[in-house]
């Protein structure tokens, strides 16, 4: 979905307003540069320099994605999530662009995870960034929402000087401001990337021990909200730690935040070390297990699931 005038040959032009700038323009217009990181960039409220845009981010009174106008101060403005949150511009150009971007950024042919993904954006970002600008809540107190963070590379007052230098300065600082969310955007998208496709392979990741124990095929991989909500069977998984010296055994919690385990490791082992824990579980490579009895390690794939089998049937 793209404005017809793409099409030509010139380059890309996205305005948005002059003045002070908020983390809707500033998030809207990182988004439409990431697409086209060649586009012209200008800082107007002229009327008719905002017509010749191909995208015009919080200025320009209208919402038509087609043509790439994106603003939501116009009167009667009704845009607003199944969520109830209202758009602003940062969300406008989000629901357009947002799966288009991260296809394009992770080189994705699966549009169903880019939907995804730019869905968990919108819940996890881009709808605080919304409600802080149009005044229905604030993202988080102090300095520490993003939308307070973005207003910080404004000018100030006892800065401003020449007409001329000042638009020059301001255009600088919104750039800056610009770079600094792009930065965080395509982290956050990279992260959320991470997330749906490493449930994929949890999904798919091997059964042992009549589905009572996963055996994830790596280590790292999000698997503690995938197993507590959608493998009620499932007690213990396995995987190689991150230093690949070693396997683990972890319990799966009630629920993904929770610290009350499905079935705790057997009570003997609680705070047991090498010779110690080898001894009580029969595996010549048991390393450890943790006093708080929710993760135990062994150095070899075959000693971890032999310790996940003792487990299973040991009472805790």
């Amino acid at each position: 979905m793209m404005p017809t005038s793409l099409a030509n040959s010139r380059p890309v032009v996205i305005a948005t307003h002059n003045g002070s700038f908020h983390a809707d323009d500033v998030f809207g217009v990182a988004v439409l540069l990431l697409l086209h990181p060649d586009a012209a960039l200008l800082r107007t409220r002229d009327a008719e320099v905002i017509a010749q845009a191909d995208f015009a981010v919080d200025v320009g009174g209208e919402w038509d994605a087609a043509r790439g106008r994106f603003d939501h101060h116009q009167r009667g403005f009704a845009g607003a999530r199944d969520s109830g949150v209202v758009y602003a511009s940062a969300g406008l150009v989000w629901h357009a662009y947002g799966p288009a971007l991260v296809e394009k950024t992770f080189g994705l042919n699966d549009s169903a995870l880019a939907r995804s993904v730019a869905e968990a954006l919108d819940e996890e970002l881009v709808q605080h960034l919304d409600r802080a600008d149009t005044g229905a809540a604030h993202g988080a107190p102090g300095l520490f929402g993003l939308s307070a963070l973005m207003s910080q590379f404004n000018t100030t007052w006892d800065t401003r000087g020449d007409a001329h230098q000042d638009e020059v300065n301001a255009l600088a600082n919104f750039r800056e401001a610009v770079g600094v969310i792009t930065t965080i955007l395509t982290a956050t998208l990279g992260q959320l990337r991470s997330k749906y496709q490493g449930a994929q392979l949890v999904r798919h990741a091997e059964k042992l021990f009549d589905g009572r124990a996963l055996l994830m095929p790596r280590g790292g991989l999000p698997w503690r909200e995938v197993v507590s909500k959608e493998m009620p069977e499932v007690l213990f998984v396995v995987y190689p730690d991150s230093s690949a010296q070693q396997y683990q055994v972890h319990v799966v919690t009630v629920e993904p935040h929770s610290f009350q385990a499905r079935k705790d490791l057997p009570n003997p082992w609680a705070g047991l070390r090498l010779a110690e824990l080898a001894e009580v579980t029969g595996v010549p490579d048991a390393v450890f297990c943790h006093n708080g009895r929710f993760i135990a390690g062994a150095g070899s794939l075959a000693g971890a699931k032999r310790l996940a089998e003792i487990a299973l049937e040991t009472a805790a």
